[in-house]
């Protein structure tokens, strides 16, 4: 054994460096951006739905890592899973056998979709994307994928060919040449389909960027277009799925919806080993791996390690012995009723929407003239400075983390861990109460910042 490393006197010795680490060797733009916002706080440790500074202030996570942290920030059932499974000692990866624990994952994966068979297991939900466009492509024989304006799929290359942001796009093109269509327009989805090559629709049941639902009845009529073209429904529950919307998967909130593809991530980790799994038909994988000389036709390197199948069939296990979806349903029912009634009392609050425990709260141009120039001054220097207007005193002076989501968007996206009730939704509606009445008097510490901000969004032109 090396006598040589030691974790914690690593941590201990050079922890303190972190922001200056990042600023050299990671990504240099990311500590400033930390700072520019008063985001650059040290966290010492968390627990649950919170974070822990050296002082032993608790911050409430609004943001759960993006939605991976589900089950919350190291839940004993995941943690002992991965001891166990370290200790097991398991020939992992050797490439040439059958490891029970993928088939055991697959199975208890495949349980709640009962109209798919099988699971490709790979890192992350960009990947799951990926495995989902190839499996469309070589299953049709088809090129083309359609997909929705302001999705967000993922961002290595084909799935970021199918990301519906600019921003994201932007100097890495020539990417795949797929079609967006308006989300919910099913004319646009019907014309595309008549031109013969397309071999699927990727859509997010509720889009990350925004918040924004598929309208009622969209997804079902949706399927019944494509499967009269002989085009496949890939369903990106990367977010959306294992629970964060009050249904286990956020397209059985529609009857009859059955995807051909489905993608998922995040949650799945328990916030530990990055895995990513594609869910799909039988007739589907056996297109793909259609003989022995195909059998490794597609594949990941770590993809269906044993340390992420532990933790999978733990968080999966959870979910079910703790009734986490049930409790997203609940609290995210409250959650959204509580601040929807908001709406009336404050004119910059323009709506309040979402599903389970994935809620969008949107901000908008005021009524009165006060407010109104501020307003229309902070959108003059760069659109989306309002929500983060709101975001940074929500850190600052409550202790709650969340953020805004999208850039340029108006809207902050809550996404916290599944397993919240009450007492954490109370202390979030009652600091955004705080923070929207001072935005709303007009003055104050809050339109201080919020010129700062303006200043920083007109350097950066």
């Amino acid at each position: 054994m090396s006598k040589k490393f030691d974790l914690a006197a690593l941590l201990a010795d050079r922890g303190g460096e972190r922001y200056e680490l990042h600023a050299r060797h990671v990504n240099h733009q990311l500590p400033r951006m930390l700072r520019t916002i008063g985001f650059d706080k040290v966290y010492e440790r968390a627990q649950g739905a919170y974070f822990y500074d050296a002082d032993g202030n608790d911050y409430l996570d609004m943001l759960a890592g993006f939605g991976v942290m589900g089950v919350g920030r190291h839940h004993p059932v995941v943690r002992k899973a991965l001891h166990d499974v370290l200790d097991a000692e398991l020939a992992d990866l050797t490439r040439f056998d059958c490891a029970p624990l993928p088939g055991l994952l697959a199975e208890r994966l495949v349980s709640y979709s009962p109209h798919l068979d099988r699971v490709f297991f790979s890192n992350s939900g960009t990947e799951a994307v990926e495995t989902a466009l190839k499996f469309a492509r070589c299953a049709t024989g088809r090129p083309r994928i359609v997909y929705c304006t302001h999705a967000f799929h993922g961002l290595t290359t084909g799935s970021l060919s199918v990301n519906g942001e600019d921003c994201f796009r932007e100097g890495f093109a020539p990417l795949l040449p797929d079609t967006a269509i308006p989300l919910g327009d099913l004319a646009a989805l019907e014309r595309e389909l008549k031109r013969g090559d397309v071999a699927a629709l990727i859509v997010e049941p509720i889009q990350g960027k925004g918040v924004h639902e598929t309208p009622p009845g969209f997804l079902r009529a949706a399927q019944e277009l494509l499967r009269r073209h002989k085009a496949l429904l890939i369903a990106d529950e990367v977010q959306t799925g294992l629970g964060r919307t009050g249904d286990f998967y956020a397209y059985q909130h529609e009857d009859g919806v059955e995807p051909d593809l489905l993608c998922v991530a995040k949650s799945l980790s328990g916030g530990y080993v990055p895995v990513g799994a594609t869910v799909g038909r039988d007739w589907i994988f056996k297109k793909v791996f259609s003989s022995m000389d195909r059998v490794v036709v597609h594949s990941a390197s770590f993809g269906s390690n044993a340390q992420a199948m532990a933790a999978g069939l733990a968080v999966l296990a959870v979910l079910e012995d703790e009734e986490v979806v049930a409790n997203a349903r609940r609290t995210g029912e409250e959650l959204k009723t509580r601040l929807a009634a908001l709406v009336d009392r404050y004119e910059m609050l323009r709506e309040v929407r979402g599903r389970g425990l994935m809620i969008g709260i949107e901000f908008g141009r005021p009524s009165s003239l006060g407010l109104r120039s501020r307003w229309t001054m902070l959108q003059a220097a760069r659109k989306g400075l309002f929500a983060q207007m709101v975001v940074v005193p929500l850190l600052q002076r409550h202790r709650i983390l969340t953020q805004v989501s999208g850039d340029r968007l108006e809207v902050i996206k809550l996404i916290p861990p599944l397993i919240i009730g009450e007492r954490e939704v109370t202390r979030f509606v009652e600091a955004f109460e705080d923070v929207m009445a001072e935005a709303h008097a007009g003055g104050g510490l809050l339109w201080d910042f919020g010129r700062t901000l303006m200043k920083q969004a007109v350097a950066n032109r």
